[in-house]
């Protein structure tokens, strides 16, 4: 479908459900202001470079996949990492502030507009005033305030209770485990889709369907452009209990070319089937469940990914080409179970486990390595896609973590009405470990082996580490919430062996040691 077909069509939705033009009714205002100080030690190198943990000299002919920040890089370094895990490592301080404003105004016929606009700053990235010489001068501001939200709304379509919304709005469906809105957190404000969405609400079923533009190249639908569509229905046929089921497609066009050579050697690769990418099409279907029977209840949802995967393949270069055959094949799930005890202070005890299926073909066999026509494999985990869940704030700031497994123990406590106490215990572990290159210890070195040997590997450990959490979260009005959070990180092994289980697998998370680290925030946020 085009952008000017699906342009239309929304047009006619909207505008052909009344004869007669919609009046303003009603207009609200609102808003809301979010200030959030976050204190990380012992963790990344970000902001600045990311920092080697293994020469490219020790891995020739593997297909490593350089990614940086989950695009591909080809730096030539090697293996790079964001994180430090290193007691040695700058601790990170910063305080964000996060403004929203919007207006809502109702018309007649059921037609409705939302606009919202968003500023997203550190503390002193924009002060004006130079302290040393006294001189005032213009900050550079000219991106910080956006329109964050933006579209027209009908609802109750012919008499029916079809519902249509066009424009730049947030999508959130189940329980956000594949799909939201991604709440305030460092380095990160917040996420909105240029879309036209439809909805059918019933009795006891809903249906929501729409297509969205996540980049757009201004050529064409067929070259540049990336789309995602899905269709995601639920079923409350059952009281207390709901039923989704979903498909979601990414597709992505933008044009991918290892080489650009004379038309001989173009002919020379397609007889030979290189640099022959293929649009990127990820699909993910999957079913949820959830409800509560008395005092228990669960969540449990599933999904299953499959297509070609081009992008991420045209990233595994250990040649000239990249793998122009990369597939998606992965699982992915999360169960939650919980029991509300009916005594002093309401506690709710949990459990939680949430599984990426990963993929690690970075290591190499003899036979490959000898072998002068070997096309190596890609590796691809489970896309956490657009997901709002968070697990700790060391490898999943940016809800990414896959190729793994985490484990919840919780508990959840009201000792006011005005107070909420959360604590809980988690364990981390890797799915596909890490191959490093063969070595031996002298003290905490580790001195390689046979660089040139790349086949000859040693498995890194697969335990990630534990964090524990503590939250209270004090609300002085309906309107005015503060929070404090602390997590503390106990580090595993695997945390200094390193493993690609950042930026949806396709990052390696190795620390230069692995000291244990603090993570603490303190929030304030109020809504108008």
């Amino acid at each position: 479908m085009s952008r000017m077909t699906l342009l239309l069509l929304a047009m006619c939705l909207i505008f052909g459900t009344t004869s007669a033009m919609a009046e303003l009714e009603n207009v609200q205002v609102g808003g809301e202001l979010r200030i959030k100080a976050d204190w990380i030690i012992n963790w990344a190198v970000e902001p600045g470079p990311f920092e080697v943990r293994v020469p490219a000299s020790l891995l020739p002919r593997r297909p490593i996949g350089e990614f940086v920040s989950g695009a591909p890089a080809f730096n030539g370094l090697g293996l790079v990492s964001p994180y430090a895990f290193d007691d040695k490592t700058n601790d990170l301080y910063l305080i964000e502030q996060r403004t929203k404003l919007n207006v809502k105004a109702d018309f007649t016929n059921d037609v409705s507009a939302f606009i919202e606009l968003e500023s997203y700053d550190f503390w002193g990235e924009d002060f004006r005033s130079n302290y040393v010489t006294g001189v005032d001068s213009r900050a550079n501001s000219s991106d910080d305030v956006e329109v964050y939200q933006a579209y027209i709304e009908a609802a109750n379509m012919w008499g029916t209770p079809l519902q249509v919304r066009i424009g730049r709005q947030e999508l959130a469906f189940g329980s956000q485990w594949l799909v939201g809105p991604k709440d305030f957190g460092p380095f990160y404000r917040g996420r909105s889709f240029d879309a036209l969405r439809l909805t059918y609400p019933g009795e006891s079923f809903r249906v929501d369907a729409w297509a969205s533009t996540l980049a757009e190249s201004g050529i064409s639908e067929q070259d540049g452009d990336v789309w995602f569509y899905g269709i995601y229905a639920t079923c409350t046929a059952i009281e207390n209990v709901t039923f989704d089921a979903y498909w979601m497609w990414v597709r992505d066009a933008r044009s991918l070319n290892d080489t650009n050579f004379i038309a001989p050697i173009e002919w020379l690769e397609d007889v030979f089937s290189v640099d022959d990418y293929d649009t990127t099409n990820l699909h993910t279907v999957g079913l949820r469940a959830a409800g509560a029977f008395g005092a228990f209840d669960f969540d449990v949802e599933g999904a299953y990914q499959f297509g070609d995967a081009d992008q991420v393949g045209f990233g595994f270069k250990p040649f000239l080409y990249g793998d122009d055959s990369a597939d998606f094949d992965a699982w992915g799930l999360t169960a939650e179970a919980g029991y509300t005890f009916d005594i002093v202070w309401n506690p709710r005890v949990f459990l939680k486990y949430s599984f990426y299926q990963g993929e690690d073909n970075r290591d190499l066999a003899f036979g490959d390595w000898i072998n002068p026509f070997y096309r190596p494999e890609s590796s691809v985990s489970f896309n956490r896609l657009f997901s709002n869940d968070m697990y700790n704030g060391f490898w999943d700031l940016q809800n990414d973590f896959s190729n793994g497994h985490a484990f919840t123990l919780g508990a959840i406590a009201h000792p006011s009405e005005s107070l909420d106490l959360i604590a809980d215990v988690n364990y981390y572990l890797v799915d596909e470990p890490f191959d490093s290159p063969a070595y031996f210890t002298v003290g905490s070195w580790r001195v390689p082996l046979a660089p040139a040997l790349s086949f000859w590997t040693e498995e890194g450990d697969d335990e990630l580490g534990w964090t524990t959490d503590i939250m209270l979260v004090y609300h002085y009005s309906e309107d005015l919430m503060f929070s404090l959070h602390w997590c503390h990180l106990f580090a595993g092994d695997a945390i200094e062996d390193g493993a690609f289980f950042a930026n949806n697998g396709l990052v390696f998370g190795g620390g230069s040691d692995k000291d244990d680290g603090e993570f603490i925030t303190f929030e304030t946020r109020i809504c108008f």
